[in-house]
């Protein structure tokens, strides 16, 4: 029987498992993940102020994988990849053979240097175990650290004010949310959280942490020390790649793969925040895409690939943040837009169009309240995927539906 194999538990695997079954396979599947909860989301890791202890949102019930035939090893990992040999040698001993793999092996934390991995006052966050400590040290009362002023940090430092803790952030950048996030839409976060309470430095290099009995001290290169009860390290995620590199396949900024997702080895594929791969609606521009949205996404497609349709892919990259009531969306790359349109919606809410210097829409930035933008940035995306160039000026009047630009 045809057995198909999936490293990594997440998003990304426990989805594409499933897609397997729904376009058709009715081989073996073994889906191998290393923590030992089944597969659940990960953004609700960071976001909320419940005061509740965080439960995890399994993406399936056990049953489910039961019923659809799927071995789902937990707590269980993957210690060798034999490309030639088409096998996996797991940590225990044991050996599958494969004849199609796909490692969707995700991404970890990024440590800050000099910190030596986490302890009870100084923490990460990826895992739901992570949510779950985290969740115990943020109440009324305690100071909180945090360094990184990404959407991770930011999202913590909402959850800790929300939870009623003093919050510091701590970024060495000029701003918040430098990479890939429009200074404007920046400025509106980080004025929203110094309306909250919490305390943001930018521009501030660390010179030293030291953990204490009784909490953290954070040296800054300018001498400022920043005592804190929690200190929170938020400064993104790195692929995880150890399996892949030791197996001999290419990497390059994760795991490197080809529009249809195919590794450099034959018969191995790999999606979600493992790999990077060309985008032809960049011109190919080689990216690594960290979405709960493309994981969904790359799951499908890898899954379609695996059976043969070979398929490109072809999404708009997308992101999301939520941060106290305001909801921060992102379509597309706008890094290389020269011409940049704003559209002032109700409620303080707007949207920042980014375009080539030919007029091509490349991206769309927005914020506002709850749902106030959700509308025209699917819009936008829709305009981004047709290669649109739309009329800036209707771009910026907002009276003009944005429908209308897809229509014509």
């Amino acid at each position: 029987m045809t057995h198909f194999v999936i490293v990594g538990a997440g998003e990304c695997g426990a989805r594409a498992a499933f897609a397997l079954r729904e376009q058709g396979f009715a081989g073996g599947i073994t889906l191998i993940g290393t923590e030992p909860l089944a597969p659940y989301e990960r953004p609700p890791l960071s976001k909320g102020g419940s005061g509740e202890a965080p439960e995890p949102k399994f993406i399936a019930t056990l049953e489910l994988y039961r019923e659809q035939a799927i071995d789902l090893r937990l707590d269980t990992t993957a210690a060798t990849l034999d490309p030639a040999g088409k096998t996996i040698g797991l940590a225990d001993g044991e050996t599958l053979s494969y004849d199609k793999l796909l490692l969707a092996t995700g991404a970890s934390a990024r440590g800050f240097p000099g910190i030596d991995g986490a302890s009870h006052r100084i923490h990460m966050l990826r895992t739901h175990a992570d949510a779950v400590a985290l969740h115990a040290a943020l109440h009324p009362g305690r100071h909180i650290a945090i360094i990184g002023g990404g959407f991770i940090g930011l999202e913590l430092a909402a959850t800790a004010r929300m939870r009623g803790a003093d919050v510091t952030v701590i970024e060495g950048l000029p701003r918040v949310l430098k990479r890939g996030v429009p200074e404007a839409i920046a400025e509106a976060i980080a004025e929203r959280h110094c309306r909250e309470g919490a305390d943001i430095r930018c521009g501030q290099a660390i010179e030293a942490v030291q953990e204490e009995a009784d909490g953290v001290v954070v040296r800054l290169a300018n001498g400022e020390i920043i005592s804190a009860d929690l200190l929170l390290v938020g400064i993104g995620a790195a692929p995880n790649v150890a399996l892949a590199a030791q197996a001999g396949l290419a990497i390059e900024n994760g795991i490197a793969v080809n529009e249809r997702l195919e590794t450099s080895h034959a018969d191995i594929y790999a999606a979600g925040d493992c790999c990077s791969f060309p985008l032809a609606l960049y011109g190919g521009r080689r990216v690594r895409l960290e979405s709960w949205r493309s994981a969904q996404e790359q799951a499908n497609l890898a899954a379609a690939n695996m059976l043969g349709e070979g398929a490109a892919i072809s999404a708009v990259p997308w992101f999301w943040s939520d941060q106290y009531d305001l909801t921060l969306q992102i379509a597309g790359l706008a890094d290389e837009a020269t011409i940049h349109v704003r559209r002032d919606l109700d409620d303080g809410a707007f949207i920042l169009f980014h375009l080539d210097p030919d007029g091509r829409l490349l991206a769309a930035s927005g914020i506002g309240r709850g749902n106030a933008i959700a509308r025209d940035i699917r819009l936008a995306e829709m305009l981004i995927a047709a290669r649109a160039y739309p009329d800036q000026a209707a771009l910026a009047t907002s009276t003009v539906k944005l429908k209308s630009l897809l229509a014509a």
